[in-house]
């Protein structure tokens, strides 16, 4: 099966956005297909084996639409609004010159009415044919500017797959043409002398209400345009992300080349201030490097060599050579990207009733616009008085708000989502997300840091402590595993010299086995020592106790006697219990699962004060839990580290994996927590609940706005309240009811995830051991040593500030004997002549 993904042209509403996917639905082999009427695009996953691309794009057609297929290998940080853009200034234009005719158009029909004169020439029964022929004219070039809704909305109804347009085109169409009806009856009474006739036909035409309507309707697709652009904005931010150029070294020379041209395996400079270009590792030197705008992170983190970057950071200091890793097509930000692409234009399962209800609605409406206008002219009353009623039903039923209400939300949440360095991967996991009652945790890794230390060891019999740690760090050094690389680091570190290890055999859960200098050592838990045979009653006690205090107790072997014990433990992260309060507060239960023993777990348990904790388990036993516990009813999520946590991730309603910012891209999460941090996920199951309510509030209004416009358009309180709408009104309203919605969604870039104060707070409490407060400055401009004497010189003038600039770095670290406004601080620098980027 293959994803193909295809630009789609000539939506405009949830109907528009029904006929196309239940198109290509039909194609023989098409196995999926979602489609964003926001983002005119649609995904298609099909049996490549029986149809093709082609035969897609022909079912699209068909139905009376246009599709293009998006080729994958285009650069991914194309910007993604670039059409919405371009849609948004001609849809400007459009209404401008629309405005320019209607305004002389509705001043000569309605300005009598306001009191307003008008031109003699106008006015009277003599010059009735002046005035109509008047307003014929400036209806016709209103009507050419806005051609469209003609073209695609009666092509629409030839297809039977009525739109929004189709609703448009009906209504405006009805009120011309019965104008132009009106006009003709006039002429020929006039030229019989029957000016009262002619003058009754005078008062009941409805230019206005054509030209009215079509610019209406203009000015809520030009609002609904630019809203689009503003959903767009965090893709739009990370794609500014990616630098043009980049620095690399060419046949021992620097050369600046675009930043798309960097091959894999080529080595590029990054200097202070300067932007990674493409996933990396550092070869030479270190540096300082600033990844808040991919992570959230508001601290640079420190490279040495060795360590990995990702495209799009900025460097705050020091100088390194990297070697690229991941062209910029490839990269991290360009996967992100993508991902907040694919979730945005992916369908949450709330959607579908948006889908459903559009299918039938437009069909719906004009048959109701047909019942009312034969049931007011069965009532007796004339032509002009039910055409109007049909026409209001018409153009106040467009379903706009209803198939924006879900995208418009998606976008900006899974936007958003991206701001706090959380990859959402989908709208139906965003969606599910906000249903969780019960979140899975992953021990290492996900609760504490993943990067256990031994602690200690002691050895038993004919053993001592060097020989054991030589032996094991020997056995271990063929594991991948945490623990493995504790006990090698800790040799590494140590100076103690490894031998090779043989007959290497890793039991998943239990531990490992290896010959190493022609003995067999065996290092594990209790399981892996109960099945070999091996006897540790006599040291269980001391295990329980340190075990006690939250340490891993690995008993040791060699030649299956109990040779020692070796203790690890892995730190804690300083928000794992920030963020399972923060789970317990959103009322949702916590579950760790880990392969440790129970004593461990229980001390972990204690002091994260989790709900419930499984131990001794086998990565299959987490599954097994998982479904064991949406037996029970639970809606649950794991959060692990998505490769050895895989088989739970995809068992889990919701996987949530500990991305770290490079692995994005796991296949078995839905959702990616790039900061490698549990509070991450309290916030994505916020960031859900506050769509879902969204969505919820979006679907209500356009729903409500429909259940109660369309009686009121129809004439059901006519008779008892005299209450009747103008077309034009029902136009009006249509369109407002768009912009609403999509305002309505726009709320969300308001999301806070609660922890802001906190930070801040954290960040404003930064003080020296004495108790003095620290604070870095970021400034652009300075040039040379002048340039930081200078800052260097204005800073320390100021009385409680001691200052060092660096001009490697460009920034100025600032310890304060007493508080000092940042202003103040900000202020010296500027006046001085240099830019102030930021204080933290």
């Amino acid at each position: 099966m293959k994803k193909l993904k295809f630009n789609v042209t000539g939506m405009s509403c949830a109907a528009c956005q029904a006929h196309v996917e239940k198109a290509v639905s039909k194609v023989n082999g098409v196995m999926d297909v979602n489609v964003n009427l926001l983002a005119n695009k649609m995904t298609v996953d099909l049996d490549e084996g029986i149809t093709n691309a082609q035969a897609v794009i022909n079912a699209v057609e068909s139905a009376g639409y246009g599709a293009s297929e998006i080729d994958d290998k285009e650069n991914k940080t194309a910007s993604p609004v670039a059409a919405a853009q371009d849609e948004s200034k001609k849809m400007k234009k459009r209404l401008w010159w629309s405005v320019g005719f209607l305004i002389p158009l509705f001043y000569i029909c309605m300005g009598h009415m306001a009191n307003i004169p008008i031109p003699p020439i106008f006015a009277g029964h003599k010059n009735m044919m002046i005035y109509a022929l008047t307003q014929l004219l400036l209806t016709v070039p209103i009507i050419a500017i806005n051609f469209h809704y003609f073209s695609n909305g009666f092509k629409n109804l030839i297809h039977r797959s009525p739109n929004m347009d189709s609703l448009i085109a009906l209504g405006a169409a009805a009120s011309f043409i019965y104008s132009v009806y009106g006009t003709y009856r006039m002429a020929y009474f006039m030229g019989r002398g029957d000016l009262g006739s002619a003058h009754e036909y005078m008062m009941n035409l409805y230019y206005e209400s054509c030209g009215m309507i079509l610019t209406l309707i203009t000015v809520g697709k030009y609002l609904e345009a630019r809203s689009k652009d503003k959903t767009a904005n965090a893709v739009n931010k990370l794609v500014s992300l990616a630098p043009k150029t980049a620095v690399v070294i060419r046949d021992s020379e620097e050369v600046e080349v675009p930043a798309e041209n960097v091959m894999v395996g080529d080595v590029f400079l990054l200097k202070a201030g300067w932007s990674v270009p493409c996933d990396g590792v550092l070869i030479d030197g270190n540096c300082t490097v600033d990844q808040s705008a991919l992570t959230g992170e508001s601290i640079p983190v420190d490279k040495a060599v060795g360590d990995r970057v990702m495209s799009a950071s900025v460097s705050a200091g020091g100088f390194a050579k990297v070697r690229c890793e991941k062209q910029a097509k490839d990269s991290t930000l360009s996967q992100i990207i993508a991902l907040v692409e694919d979730a945005s234009a992916s369908k949450a399962p709330v959607a579908r009733l948006a889908d459903k209800i559009s299918a039938v609605f437009v069909p719906i409406v004009i048959t109701i616009a047909l019942i009312s206008l034969v049931v007011w002219l069965l009532l007796g009353y004339s032509f002009a008085f039910a055409l109007n009623m049909a026409i209001s039903v018409l153009v106040i039923s467009c379903p706009c708000s209803l198939g924006l209400a879900t995208p418009t939300a998606i976008m900006v949440g899974t936007g958003k989502a991206a701001q706090f360095g959380i990859l959402i991967k989908s709208a139906e996991s965003l969606e599910t997300a906000h249903s969780i009652d019960t979140v899975v945790l992953d021990k290492t890794g996900t609760c504490t840091e993943g990067k256990p230390e031994l602690i200690s060891a002691q050895a038993f019999g004919d053993f001592d402590v060097s020989e054991l740690k030589k032996l094991c760090g020997s056995a271990e050094s063929g594991s991948s595993h945490p623990l493995a690389k504790a006990v090698t680091g800790h040799c590494k570190t140590n100076g103690i010299e490894l031998s090779p290890a043989e007959s290497y055999k890793e039991t998943a859960g239990g531990g490992i086995s290896a010959v190493v200098e022609g003995r067999n050592v065996l290092i594990g838990n209790k399981r892996l020592m109960d099945n070999s045979g091996v006897d540790i009653s006599m040291v269980e006690e001391t295990a329980h106790a340190h075990a006690d205090n939250g340490e891993i107790p690995l008993y040791a072997a060699i030649d299956n006697k109990l040779a020692g014990i070796l203790f690890i433990a892995d730190k804690i992260k300083e928000t794992s219990a920030e963020a399972i309060e923060g789970f317990k507060k959103a009322g949702i239960e916590t579950v760790m699962l880990t392969g440790d023993n129970e004593k461990t777990a229980r001390a972990i348990q204690k002091k994260l004060g989790i709900s419930q904790v499984r131990s001794q388990l086998m990565p299959e036993d987490k599954a097994t839990i998982i479904k064991e516990l949406q037996e029970q009813g639970k809606k649950v999520a794991m959060i692990g580290d998505g490769i050895n946590d895989a088989p739970a991730l995809t068992t889990a309603d919701v996987g949530i994996a500990i991305g770290a910012g490079q692995d994005i891209a796991i296949e078995s999460a839905d959702i990616v927590l790039m900061k490698s941090d549990l509070n991450d996920a309290v916030t994505a199951v916020k960031l859900s609940r506050s769509v879902m309510k969204n969505i919820k509030e979006n679907l209500f209004w356009a729903l409500i706005y429909n259940s109660l416009g369309i009686p009121l358009a129809a004439g059901v309180f006519y008779g008892l309240l005299g209450w009747k709408l103008n077309p034009m009104f029902g136009a009006a309203a249509m369109s407002l009811s768009s912009v609403c919605v999509v305002t309505n969604a726009l709320r969300l870039n308001l999301f806070k995830s609660g922890r802001e104060n906190k930070a801040a707070k954290a960040e404003i409490n930064t003080k020296t051991e004495d108790g003095k407060m620290k604070k870095v400055m970021k400034i652009d401009g300075m040039m040379c040593s002048h340039c930081t004497g200078t800052v260097t010189k204005v800073l320390n003038a100021i009385d409680g500030v001691t200052a060092d600039v660096s001009l490697e770095d460009k920034c100025a670290y600032i310890t304060l004997d007493k508080d000092v406004a940042d202003e103040v601080l900000s202020k010296a620098v500027t006046d001085a002549g240099y830019k102030v980027k930021g204080i933290k």
